[in-house]
């Protein structure tokens, strides 16, 4: 059977039409034939408090928290969002080690391996981020690892992306900090002028 250019023509354009949805909206290949791919959020009730700082400021405004996605590459926001205007120092939460201070897709990246957080070790990363570091450095709780770039940011208004992983699975980063760091310090008792001392 002889088909005409006209024919030949449409069905190279009409099947990419026709497959490019199927194929963007079957779900991901699982079990060993599947992508290395970074894994869904793990549970992070075993995540040790062990953040002795804020990443900026004392208590920064979340823009936007931790919402974890369903699955591998499902829909959802995998780390939380800092208000910060671009130039404040970006600091470590934790000691640790860089493990990696650079550009990924334009934007600076500093990642800090956790000491103490077992293994693999969890580690946290901050974005967008000019580096005052490099990948071995140690760094010290609260110690700065950069300034919050000028531009790279994912958020409606300037901010630095602070995020936690296990390995590959992303975890809520919040969890790293102690309530009295998230609630602020405990009430402080100070000292009454003028009234005598009881004996």
């Amino acid at each position: 059977m002889r088909t005409s250019a006209f024919t030949r023509t449409c069905a190279r354009l009409v099947l990419p039409v026709v497959l490019t949805p199927a194929a963007l909206l079957a779900p991901p290949p699982s079990g060993p034939a599947g992508p290395a791919a970074v894994a869904p959020v793990a549970e992070d009730a075993g995540t040790p408090a062990v953040g002795r700082a804020w990443p900026v400021g004392v208590r920064p405004r979340v823009l936007r928290g931790w919402e974890p996605p369903a699955t591998v590459y499902g829909r959802g926001h995998r780390g939380v969002d800092l208000a910060a205007a671009p130039g404040t120092p970006v600091r470590a939460v934790a000691a640790g080690r860089v493990s990696f201070a650079g550009r990924v897709a334009g934007r600076g990246v500093v990642s800090v391996e956790l000491d103490g957080t077992g293994d693999p070790p969890l580690r946290t990363t901050y974005e967008p981020v000019d580096a005052s570091v490099a990948e071995g450095d140690e760094v010290t709780a609260g110690e700065p690892v950069g300034t919050v770039a000028a531009t790279g940011f994912h958020c409606a208004a300037p901010c630095v992306h602070w995020g936690l992983l296990r390995a590959d699975a992303y975890l809520d980063p919040l969890t790293l900090l102690p309530s009295w760091l998230l609630r602020g310090p405990p009430p402080r008792l100070l000292p009454v002028l003028g009234v005598p001392v009881p004996n």
